[in-house]
Formats: structure tokens, sequence, C-alpha cells
């Protein structure tokens, strides 16, 4: 924005003042009460707000300065939209008490968390073994006892983010199906793309306009949705054979499951601003489990079932947080730990997948919790 000297009410009349009695012939009197200076402040006050509507005017004209409806205006111009928010995403298990017939559920079927808050519903997903198209949902077949399906979230926004085992109630009936739960806590709800957010994002946008490059690449992915996270691989095929010309992608929406539909809009966002006489291909990425244990204690005053709750919950968000590629450090869980409440005073007992070693995940990978046990 341009340096504006910008002047407050008392100095606006003082200005004015001294401005006249320069000007003046004669002696002008600026006594509280005067007509002249009746004049002078009501005219400054005029000039305040003139001053303001420039100011305003100034700061909606950039993109740096603009906030809210000016800056997607702004952006508008370019062609570009803010992300809107994004409902949470994830898998349940619906489960019997007899398994003795088939049993289907049918995408559409609505459940929701044990407190009513938060209401979802069953997606297609043809990644998940148990869904059936030509049926239209998923199917429990005769002597199983459980199916994992994919559910959205119906509301948007990090509002709809839940704990594990939390969506617990059927809203309507399921022939043949019983109970229905998350054992993964969901978190891939986001609110709508912030003002920052969508200034940083601008830049690669127009870094990568008119560009078959990587940035144009990851640009077009990020652009899909919130939250998402990739890996671009180049000249190599998914098994690590050379093949110039070609590149893939993992693609993670923060469950480490992202459904087929999901997969499908990155690769057309790909294909769009791909090279030419270029071949691809978008996959999601090998979830490699994380079991933890430990033992804390906690200091007096505190519940130490409280403090058990916090900090499971705490690890159990850092290690979904992890993106593709990112090795979980086994010295981090002890920290993660501590800094889940002034309560932990020692932790003890830390084993990762039965060991004390760091779990490290490949481009194709991204770790996922499985068991948090703390005692």
């Amino acid at each position: 924005m341009p340096q504006i000297t910008s002047w407050d009410l008392p100095t606006t009349i003082q200005n004015m003042a001294a401005a006249v009695q320069q000007k003046a012939k004669v002696l002008v009197d600026f006594t509280v009460g005067s007509v002249t200076r009746a004049v002078v402040e009501s005219t400054a006050q005029v000039v305040i707000w003139l001053e303001g509507l420039i100011l305003l005017l100034l700061q909606a004209t950039r993109a740096a300065t603009s906030n809210g409806a000016d800056l997607d205006s702004w952006m508008l111009d370019y062609g570009l939209t803010r992300l809107a928010a994004t409902a949470s995403t994830g898998q349940v298990t619906f489960s019997r008490f007899t398994p003795t017939y088939q049993a289907v559920i049918p995408v559409g079927t609505v459940i929701q968390t044990a407190d009513g808050t938060q209401q979802f519903t069953v997606i297609a997903d043809t990644n998940q073994t148990a869904y059936n198209a030509a049926l239209g949902g998923y199917v429990i077949a005769a002597g199983i006892g459980s199916a994992v399906a994919t559910v959205q979230a119906v509301n948007t926004g990090s509002v709809t983010n839940v704990l594990a085992n939390t969506i617990t109630t059927l809203t309507q009936a399921v022939q043949y199906v019983d109970t229905v739960t998350n054992a993964a806590g969901f978190t891939n709800g986001a609110d709508a793309e912030t003002d920052g957010a969508f200034r940083v994002r601008f830049i690669t946008y127009i870094n990568g306009l008119s560009k078959a490059t990587k940035t144009a690449i990851g640009n077009a992915i990020l652009a899909v949705k919130q939250g998402i996270s990739y890996v671009l691989m180049e000249n190599q095929t998914y098994g690590g054979i050379s093949q110039p010309g070609y590149f893939y992608a993992v693609v993670d929406d923060g469950t480490g499951s992202p459904p087929s539909t999901l997969l499908s809009s990155v690769a057309n966002a790909i294909d769009a601003v791909r090279p030419f006489c270029s071949t691809f291909a978008v996959f999601a990425p090998v979830v490699v489990t994380a079991n933890v244990a430990m033992t804390i204690t906690t200091a007096a005053g505190y519940s130490h079932s409280a403090v058990v709750a916090l900090v499971q919950a705490a690890l159990q968000s850092y290690i979904n947080s992890l993106t593709i590629g990112q090795t979980l450090s086994y010295t981090r869980l002890a920290q993660v730990a501590y800094d889940a409440s002034p309560g932990v005073t020692n932790v003890t007992g830390t084993t990762l997948n039965s060991g004390t070693a760091d779990l490290a995940a490949t481009n194709q990978q991204i770790v996922k919790y499985g068991t948090v046990a703390v005692a």
C-alpha cells in the first residue's frame, strides 16, 4: 500500500486552523464556540470520513491487504477461488450379532455420533472390498460378522472431525446390521481456506500458470480440496522401474485411505496441466500402522484417567498428522505425552510396534495409528 500520512480529528482541526490564520488578513477567532471554529470542526469531520474511505479503497485493491469478500473478488480476476470448507471422511465398521444372512448397507445410509451432534452418510468407495456397485452398497456376506464402509460428514468444517469410537448410532434400521463404530478418529474436515492460506496458494498458482512443471501439477492437486498431501515421483513406475516420461502421484486426504472419487478428481486435475506426451497415475498411500504403548505418572491433584485420555488423544492426533513419507520418531512420542498435560510427570515403558526404533515410511507410505495404549 502507498505510504499515506493520515491525520486524526484533532490534528486535522489544528492544521486547518493554522492554514486559515496564515491566509487571513485580520485576526481570526478560533475560540471554543466561535463560528469559525464550528465551521472548521464540521469540515474536518468530513475530511476524516473521506480519508477513511480512501484507506479502505487502497486496502481493497491489493491482495496483500484485502480480506474476506474483497480478497475473493480480487482473486477472481485471476480465475482463482477460495477452497470451501470440507466434510471429514473416514471408515466405519458395521457389525451384527447373528451373521446368518447377507446384509447390505446402502449408499446414503445415515449414522451419527453418540451425542447426536454430527451425522455421516455412507458413500460409494470402490477401494473398499465390501463395496458392491451392482447392489449399491456395502455387503456383509452370510457367515461374516462385519464390513468396513466409507462415510462422509453431512456438515462441513473442522467441527466434523471426531474421535475414535464416537460414531455409534444408526439413525435408520439396516436389515441384519446391529452396530456401527469408527475404529479411528476423523481428522480431515477443514474450515474454509483462510485469507493467509489463500494468498500463499495464489503465489503457487501464478508460478505454475502456462507451465507443465512439478509446481503446476502440485498446485492442481492442492486445488482439489483442503487437507491434501501428496508426493510426486517422476521417470519411474510405481514398482520402481525406470520409465522416462512417466510420473505418479501418491495422494492422501488425512485418512490414509482416500476414497476413489477423490483419486479420480486428482487425476482429472493433473491431466489438465500435465506435460504433453507424458503419462501418469494416481495412488492412495499404503498405510503403515503404528501401535504405541506407554505408562505415565501423573502429578498430585490430577485425575489419572483424565490425563491418560488427554495423552492418548494427543498421540493419536500427532501420528495421524504425519504426511506421506514422514517418519514417526520413537523419541517424539514421549515429548507428545509430556506436552499433552502439565499433569504428566514421567513417561516410561514406551514402545512403538513393540520396539524402540523409529517407524520409517517410504514415498508410497503414510503412518497412521493402530492401537494407542496409555496406562
